[in-house]
């Protein structure tokens, strides 16, 4: 589905962050994205959803070159990205507002491709209805997430791109969305990919994971991980031995989580 082929990237005055970098994903897999802050995981992530660009190389999804959003691609942030004076109900509907205005393909072609029913639907799946009135300011933090995951899963996309989306959230409160988020991506087959620098959420999300490290980054580093998400992981010895490696890994690049 993703294919990376001599990704170059710097920041102006910068050093350079990717340089003749090769990646690919699959459909339908869970990818984490591991390593310290500066690596390039948010770049990474940024070029994937056609916010930021190559100097040289090509970004492809599902065959196509990445030269701006793209529409069957969804990003959540850390900081939920929710409008504080709309409801979480017009949270939710405001993806499908703004690509009914201009269209899937991002053009001013006004149409209704995506019934407003999306919108309550999510609403129940993430046990938002009784809140779905209220503002984002009256939330707790695990409610403004998941008013962000409801508003971009309503858009029904193909590819989740999230980053660091659960670094704010009490322990018990983390845990619930990440096994949230891999049952709905699992359900609706949705590529999945988290930026993270913890090497704990690491194992537990990524099925695959990806290890950047001291820039440039020209080859990836990729640890398996085929039982993350699968029930109790978390608390077998399998889960510890992968936190165990990648710790050490990294250490191995000398840099630090």
């Amino acid at each position: 589905m993703i294919s990376i082929r001599s990704l170059a990237f710097e920041y102006t005055n910068g050093l350079p962050l990717f340089q003749n970098f090769n990646w690919a994903v699959s459909r339908g897999e869970t990818w984490a994205i591991l390593g310290p802050s500066g690596c390039g995981k948010t770049t990474l992530l940024y070029l994937l959803a056609g916010l930021k660009f190559p100097a040289s190389g090509e970004v492809k999804i599902s065959g196509e070159q990445i030269t701006r959003p793209r529409p069957q691609s969804g990003l959540i942030l850390q900081d939920y990205g929710l409008l504080p004076w709309s409801t979480v109900r017009e949270n939710v509907e405001l993806g499908l507002k703004v690509r009914n205005f201009y269209g899937p393909d991002g053009k001013h072609t006004p149409n209704n491709f995506i019934s407003k029913n999306n919108t309550e639907t999510w609403l129940n799946r993430l046990g938002l209805s009784e809140v779905a009135d209220k503002f984002p300011g009256q939330l707790s933090g695990g409610q403004r997430q998941r008013t962000a995951i409801a508003r971009t899963l309503a858009l029904e996309p193909d590819l989740l791109l999230m980053d660091e989306p659960f670094s704010s959230l009490d322990a018990i409160t983390r845990e619930d969305l990440q096994n949230l988020t891999l049952s709905l991506c699992a359900e609706k087959s949705i590529t999945f990919i988290i930026v993270t620098h913890a090497i704990e959420e690491a194992a537990v999300l990524g099925r695959k994971i990806l290890l950047l490290g001291t820039t440039p980054n020209d080859k990836p580093y990729i640890v398996e991980n085929p039982n993350a998400g699968s029930s109790g992981y978390r608390n077998t010895a399998e889960f510890h031995a992968t936190c165990e490696h990648l710790w050490s890994e990294m250490q191995k690049k000398d840099i630090t989580a």
